[in-house]
């Protein structure tokens, strides 16, 4: 039997899968705790960026910023944060909220500016105050842009948290980290195979919601503008 094949038979042995701090718990784990940092994060970075997209202001800065954070390696960050804050779960997802922080950001700012100003000339010429503007105009149109932020965000979480295990011990990275440790490769390679899973599912469904909150009007131009377009020929 090759090593996939027993990672696999790893995962569905009854001795491991649905026991106590087996496959369906440390699933459980990996998943709340990815949707715990990515809330956070979401709270941190779309005020700010909505902010920065509407105003235009403190771009430079925060780009640069966000250049920053994303050089900085995680399992460093990880390390000196648990050495402050002890062995428990604050020290990774203070650590995952810090890495998800700039795709979000990104996502957040880019999907104003994406906007077409005249479109948002427009709004102020008929009396939309910049409230309306913002809530009526810019979030919609800005919406499915978020949305590709949230997604680059959510698969790097996933992926990062099987550092979670390195201090607390909980979700997928329990499997690798106590594989490498005893030498048991099935093990190691069955929470690789699940951390991949969830992302995979987590990318369809972003990629899902991505789709679904681009404003009908976006939709239709662009399916029109496809059906519409020309096709040059090619001269051989």
């Amino acid at each position: 039997m090759n090593l996939f094949a027993e990672a696999i038979a790893w995962i569905f042995d009854p001795e491991h899968f649905a026991v106590s701090g087996g496959v369906v718990s440390r699933v459980v784990e990996h998943i709340w705790i990815s949707l715990l940092v990515l809330a956070i994060a979401a709270v941190i970075a779309i005020p700010l960026g909505y902010l920065i997209g509407h105003t235009g202001r403190g771009r430079t800065i925060i780009v640069a910023l966000s250049g920053g954070v994303r050089a900085l390696p995680t399992l460093g960050l990880l390390i000196i944060l648990a050495l402050n804050l002890g062995i428990s779960l604050q020290a990774p997802v203070i650590a995952l909220v810090i890495l998800a922080i700039p795709s979000i950001l990104a996502g957040a700012y880019a999907g104003f500016e994406a906007i077409d100003r005249r479109t948002i000339d427009a709004a102020r010429a008929v009396g939309m105050t910049e409230w309306q503007i913002l809530s009526k105009v810019e979030m919609p149109l800005g919406l499915p842009l978020l949305m590709g932020g949230l997604r680059s965000a959510a698969l790097q979480v996933i992926a990062t948290a099987t550092l979670v295990a390195y201090v607390g011990g909980a979700g997928l990275g329990g499997f690798i980290f106590r594989g490498q440790r005893t030498g048991d490769y099935p093990q190691m390679l069955a929470g690789s195979i699940l951390v991949v899973i969830l992302a995979i599912l987590f990318e369809v469904i972003f990629s899902i919601l991505q789709k679904a909150v681009i404003p009908a009007g976006v939709a239709a131009r662009s399916a029109t503008s496809l059906r519409t377009k020309p096709i040059r020929s090619r001269s051989v």
